[in-house]
């Protein structure tokens, strides 16, 4: 009964939060068991482009380490963070999250070639942060009881969190630095002066992913309309 309540509450979180976090700890779970090897996932431009092996474009995303401690602090954050943009924000605009989501992922790789990165999982976490914080300015965060902040904040604390465990910080700035250029092209260019929307959501993502909008200028037929029924 246990298990049925947890897989009900999961299947209550929405969809692209959920595929993503189980795409996660599944990958994990399949190399934690052997079935799959860190080799077979990272990111390698050779293999993508000369033996291609383009999966790897994908699941450079999926792997954030053996299980331990910042795995399960990566999966805490991508689900607690994808989720609240998901439900804020991105409420009934799948298809514009998606988008987010590979917008990042190209401008993450490319990026990456410069830097030799070869898993990408938590500068797509720390975006998703970015974007959340700068949407809700106001927010103040508790950072494990340490520290309270407001929300802006949270990705520079992430940061000196990775230098505190010894980490390499240039994934995190790699995630702040497509996260700030994903906000400023949707959020700030848009509504200056001269400005205009340059992220336009590909018409077969919306017609995929997002509900189909009522046409304002539909007229429904009498016995659509409600009333009691003629017999």
């Amino acid at each position: 009964m246990a298990w049925q309540g947890l897989m009900a509450e999961f299947l209550q979180v929405p969809a692209v939060t959920r595929a993503y976090t189980a795409a996660c700890v599944l990958t994990t779970a399949a190399v934690q068991l052997e079935l799959l090897s860190p080799f077979q996932l990272y990111f390698n431009p050779h293999l993508v482009f000369r033996k291609f092996q383009v999966w790897r474009l994908v699941t450079n995303f999926l792997f954030f380490g053996p299980l331990g401690f910042s795995f399960f602090f990566n999966m805490l954050f991508v689900f607690r963070y994808c989720r609240m943009l998901e439900e804020g924000s991105f409420r009934g605009r799948t298809a514009d999250f998606v988008f987010m989501f590979l917008f990042g992922g190209v401008l993450m790789t490319l990026l990456g070639l410069l830097g030799s990165l070869f898993f990408l999982g938590q500068a797509l976490t720390v975006m998703l942060v970015y974007v959340w914080s700068r949407r809700n300015p106001q927010v103040r965060v508790n950072f494990f009881g340490l520290l309270t902040f407001q929300a802006p904040f949270l990705p520079w604390a992430l940061m000196g969190f990775s230098l505190l465990l010894g980490n390499s910080i240039l994934v995190d700035l790699l995630g702040i630095a497509v996260g700030h250029i994903y906000y400023f092209l949707e959020d700030v260019f848009p509504n200056q002066p001269g400005g205009k929307k340059l992220l336009l959501t590909p018409s077969f993502l919306k017609l995929l992913l997002d509900a189909p909008q009522e046409d304002p200028n539909y007229l429904p037929l009498p016995e659509e309309e409600p009333g009691p029924l003629q017999q």
